[in-house]
């Protein structure tokens, strides 16, 4: 067998670089919180035992198998994509709606999602924002969608130019502007700095998370994509 194939353009070494350094500077703090309990030994209770969350949250890990399955699909320009261990449940991620209202993940239930993080002032993320909305251009569908969250503090002005200045016109404009939902990710153990990607299930259960930088335009992000299905 082949090694995967390393595609990447030196702007994305580039780009990919400046996001390792930013972190490394304290541009955004790590903090990474212990592996999820659950491990034991016991029977697993049964979803009438369990509550909602509880029950969501061992749904998710019983698809540990299906995560490792689609890590083993990030190759060459995505191949910094991480199966997730185990796969959690990001049912509550909050953000708001392109009509500025509160909703979260479970309002997108019976979709896959590629979930990505991304401010004005990040230069790793505002490179690969047309390769995201290509992607959602080309794949996007009733069960297929990529969101792109902008976590700038503040108004929604200067994202919103800058969706008109690149020509992104095919992602739907999501906000959340308290870094909540950045926090809730770093918390997790998800978040080190941005951009920060997350590939979710039609579940609502993370499946691959990366940080930093990818060409989502590539044929490998489509077949990445397409090992969810």
């Amino acid at each position: 067998m082949t090694e995967p194939r390393k595609s990447m353009s030196l702007t994305w070494r580039v780009v990919a670089a400046a996001t390792v350094a930013g972190v490394a500077a304290g541009a955004l703090a790590v903090y990474v919180t212990g592996a999820p309990s659950g491990n034991g030994v016991e029977a697993p209770a049964t979803s009438q035992q369990l509550g909602s969350g509880e029950a969501d949250t061992a749904a998710c890990i019983a698809k540990t198998d299906k995560a490792k399955r689609v890590g083993a699909a990030a190759i060459g320009d995505v191949a910094a994509m991480l199966a997730a261990d185990p796969p959690q449940s990001l049912k509550g991620l909050a953000f708001n709606s392109p009509e500025g209202t509160p909703m979260t993940l479970a309002d997108h239930s019976g979709k896959t999602l590629l979930i990505n993080l991304w401010a004005t002032w990040c230069a790793p993320c505002r490179a690969e924002m047309p390769e995201l909305d290509a992607l959602q251009k080309e794949m996007g569908s009733d069960t297929f969608e990529v969101i792109a969250v902008n976590v700038d503090t503040g108004g929604d002005e200067k994202p919103k130019k800058f969706f008109e200045d690149v020509g992104i016109g095919s992602l739907a404009f999501y906000r959340e502007s308290s870094l909540a939902l950045f926090n809730d990710l770093k918390k997790r153990g998800l978040a080190l700095g941005l951009p920060v990607t997350l590939l979710v299930d039609d579940d609502g259960c993370l499946l691959a998370h990366m940080n930093g930088p990818a060409n989502w335009a590539s044929d490998d992000a489509k077949r990445l994509i397409e090992s969810v299905r």
